[in-house]
């Protein structure tokens, strides 16, 4: 399981692989999804950030929302979501969110949002707002949030959203942390790792979720180090997937990770005792978030049960 894990070198004018390669969206469905982010007057993380899935997702009128506006106060180097002062939070916001959910028939949903260094809480009472919004107009929803890190007020902002209780608390580690300062300048690993720990700790029944981009540069022992801190903190469920670079003036492409180094990672990730793993090269945050968060119950269901312990104990409500 430790054997080198091969990789296609970039260079600045390499053709994407073909395993990277996907399809401009067309469809009908692609459009009726788009034309209802407007109408609602939503973000999503699928266009602010250049998802390479938005066609298919959206095809099947999944959409991630991309809450407290459209601009972000950090500059991460991978990040294709702009940087400024942003806008007032959008009181609608929540509601819309549900409306959305309801609309699109969503049996799960995925909130993120950017950072908000500029407000008291980071942003945090929003993510309550719109999880209380999606209860009560889709009660069956399940709920998955990725959040920032809520820089110097992690713990009241983790707390206030664990008590809303959703389904999934996400949060992305994103690199190794010897890439932080170039890739992730405005965020610490070691104070991301315990805003996981933390959600873990005030509530065991809300799966956790991290994930993490490769071909920035990372060694392969680096990646497993990352494992493990996971682990460590009680994550559940590990994403991995190719960085891709969404404009000249982001950080570069160092390598082209392989389908089967991607299957090599996730070997041992499983190995490691993550209940759940997604390791590919389009595999994003929210891709096929729905079906991997039944995967997931079902994991912990068996778990339980392995362990004697009754089928409705350490399940999260939906």
């Amino acid at each position: 399981m430790n054997a080198p894990v091969p990789i296609v070198p970039a260079t600045p004018r390499q053709r994407k692989p073909d395993w990277i390669r996907v399809k401009a969206p067309t469809s009908e469905g692609y459009a009726q999804t788009r034309k209802l982010m407007r109408d609602l007057k939503l973000n999503t993380v699928c266009e602010e950030a250049a998802c390479p899935n938005i066609g298919e997702c959206w095809t099947k009128k999944h959409a991630t929302v991309m809450i407290l506006g459209d601009t972000c106060t950090r500059a991460c180097a991978f990040c294709n979501v702009k940087t400024g002062m942003p806008r007032a939070v959008d009181r609608q916001e929540p509601q819309h969110t549900a409306d959305a959910a309801a609309a699109l028939g969503l049996e799960h949903i995925v909130v993120t949002s950017v950072d908000r260094d500029d407000l008291p809480d980071g942003g945090a009472s929003q993510f309550v707002k719109v999880i209380e919004a999606l209860r009560r107009t889709t009660p069956t929803t399940t709920i998955e949030i990725l959040t920032p890190d809520f820089r110097n007020k992690h713990e009241r902002a983790v707390e206030a959203i664990v008590a809303a209780r959703p389904d999934v608390y996400n949060h992305n580690l994103e690199t190794v942390p010897r890439l932080y300062p170039t890739i992730r300048p405005g965020a610490r690993y070691y104070a991301s790792l315990r805003l996981l720990e933390t959600v873990k700790r005030l509530d065991p029944s809300i799966f956790t979720k991290s994930g993490v981009m490769v071909g920035l540069g990372e060694q392969r022992l680096e990646v497993h180090q990352v494992m493990d801190d996971m682990r460590s903190a009680g994550i559940d469920f590990l994403t991995m997937g190719q960085y891709l670079q969404p404009t000249p003036r982001h950080a570069t492409v160092e390598e082209f990770v392989t389908p089967d180094a991607f299957k090599a990672y996730a070997s041992i990730a499983r190995a490691k005792g993550f209940l759940l793993v997604a390791a590919s090269p389009l595999t994003r945050s929210s891709y096929h978030a729905g079906d991997d968060f039944a995967k997931m119950r079902d994991a912990r269901q068996a778990q339980l049960a392995r362990a004697g312990v009754g089928a409705g104990a350490g399940a999260t409500g939906g």
